[in-house]
């Protein structure tokens, strides 16, 4: 938690060199309020967690930090981050009146996210923009095979292994960006229409990433180890192309135009933090595949997406409990490989929207470690605010949510094609694949249910910006550990893979 509390320090002292552009009149009145306080009522209002006693924000408050984080998938992270809230005349606190969010940074895993985030209900009269722009360069980007268990992971083979150091078995070069709109706007109380657009651009490539002048993935090095083992392809993405599990025309991925709509239940007293509420999205979205020149060869595709988020005050505002349940899955059509691991939403919690695993689903269990056609997971926990304070003339409290999570794929991808290849031994070509190659492709392990257990620390300024960190520890995510793999699958050794995760960023991710 060391690396938490660092980063919280960074972000006051931040705000407290920043001037929050409140009215003059405004920051007068505060004043005499504050000399009406006794000594008692003063130290009250800083120990105790009472929202009526809270100042009311009003006007811009602006909060940049260094984007100093981590995270077990993406390593750690350093850049700029601001955040900027309208609270216009403070008639609305602690909801906003219009949100912006502006984020560069890059990770020790060779990431670098460029991130633009804009939220309002009062640009356009009676409608809710929420509107995302994002570019992420991963040149280190996993890619760990079909539906999980079925596609298993060696440890042997993972890069950052001593022998591995220039080897990318899991891993692609990955260039994409999003930019989304989604809109939303009254029907009933509490009953909401919601529509969108977005534009999803991927390019997939092989690693070409240099460290120190070197290359940090050699091809010669990576064959000769390999084909040692009887692996004849330096990478899993492209033995997946050998053995004819990834198509050639979508390979390097695409250009996809994605259209959403459906309707939104929100009863929350509070959207970044609520203590009681109901939160349900029920929509569907697809794409239609005119940007990629495919003809009938494109990749058409409907899915559905379903969300409830329950929020249960157990003692007043102090105790919360709280959890989500979430289905997402295909209803018609052929997605691209390359689409699976995004998880839709209508409002951006986290910058990367990845799943099944990492921040936004099952935490712990490593993102692209699970991809399929549909997913189902629930996230369970508890929310304990453990003090509330006034410093540097904002709201804060700090607070606590030991939390279970629990999903799994529920619609399998190309899995028929996965098993008849192992049952003939040889690509959907006609290629014969060696026991190794074969090991890594299928090794007929069921679909399984991934869970793990972790605990969370939040400090919170002003109700929407939240510092978060966040340990998982997966609870029965195997991996294989056979430095020879060309045995019978019977003989495979496998092992419960206790490592957690730790992220260490912002906001509950619901």
């Amino acid at each position: 938690m060391r690396k938490f509390f660092a980063l919280a320090v960074s972000a006051i002292l931040f705000v407290s060199t920043t001037a929050s552009a409140e009215p003059k009149i405004d920051e007068r009145r505060e004043t005499r309020d504050e000399r009406r306080e006794t000594k008692d009522e003063r130290k009250s209002t800083t120990e105790v967690a009472d929202t009526k006693k809270q100042t009311v924000k009003k006007g811009w408050n602006f909060a940049p930090f260094p984007s100093i984080g981590y995270n077990s998938d993406t390593g750690f992270q350093i850049g700029a981050l601001c955040e900027i809230f309208d609270y216009g005349d403070g008639s609305t606190y602690p909801a906003y009146k219009h949100k912006f969010n502006v984020d560069l940074s890059w990770t020790t895993k060779d990431q670098v996210k460029l991130h633009f985030f804009y939220d309002s209900k009062y640009l356009i009269p009676k409608v809710r923009l929420t509107f995302a722009a994002t570019y992420i360069l991963a040149q280190m980007y996993p890619f760990m095979g079909f539906n999980g268990a079925a596609a298993p992971y060696f440890t042997d083979l993972a890069s950052g292994k001593k022998q591995m150091n220039r080897v990318a078995m899991y891993n692609v070069k990955r260039n994409s960006m999003r930019i989304m709109a989604d809109f939303q706007g009254d029907i009933l109380p509490n009953f909401r229409w919601a529509a969108g657009i977005s534009y999803w651009w991927y390019d997939v490539q092989n690693i070409s990433l240099k460290k120190k002048g070197k290359t940090a993935y050699d091809s010669t090095f990576a064959n000769d180890y390999l084909t040692n083992m009887g692996i004849n392809s330096p990478s899993l993405w492209q033995l997946y192309q050998r053995a004819g599990l990834i198509n050639a025309n979508e390979a390097h991925g695409g250009h996809h135009l994605e259209l959403k709509a459906g309707l939104v239940y929100d009863s929350r007293e509070h959207e970044a933090d609520p203590t009681r509420g109901i939160w349900a999205e029920l929509y569907a979205y697809g794409s239609p595949d005119i940007l990629n020149g495919r003809g009938k060869d494109g990749y058409h595709y409907l899915k559905l997406a379903a969300h409830f988020r329950h929020y249960v005050p157990v003692w007043q505002d102090k105790i919360t409990f709280a959890y989500h349940l979430a289905y997402q899955g295909k209803l018609a059509g052929n997605a691209p490989y390359y689409t699976l691991q995004n998880i839709n939403t209508l409002y951006l919690r986290q910058i990367i929207s990845d799943g099944l695993g990492s921040i936004n689903t099952v935490r712990g269990v490593p993102y692209n470690s699970v991809i399929g056609d549909g997913y189902a997971w629930a996230n369970i926990e508890m929310r304990f605010k453990i003090v509330s304070f006034r410093f540097i003339k904002q709201n804060f409290y700090l607070a606590t949510n030991p939390f279970f999570d629990i999903g799994g794929c529920v619609q399998p991808y190309r899995l028929d094609e996965m098993k008849k290849i192992r049952e003939t031994g040889q690509t959907l070509g006609g290629e014969a694949l060696t026991d190794a190659e074969l090991n890594l492709i299928y090794t007929g392990e069921p679909r399984k249910v991934h869970m793990s257990a972790g605990l969370g620390l939040k400090l919170a300024m002003n109700r929407n910006f939240i510092l978060s960190a966040e340990v998982a520890v997966p609870l029965n995510t195997k991996v294989y550990t056979n430095t020879n793999l060309n045995v019978p699958v019977s003989e495979l050794k496998m092992k419960n893979s206790y490592k957690p995760g730790v992220n260490i960023g912002l906001n509950y991710i619901f």
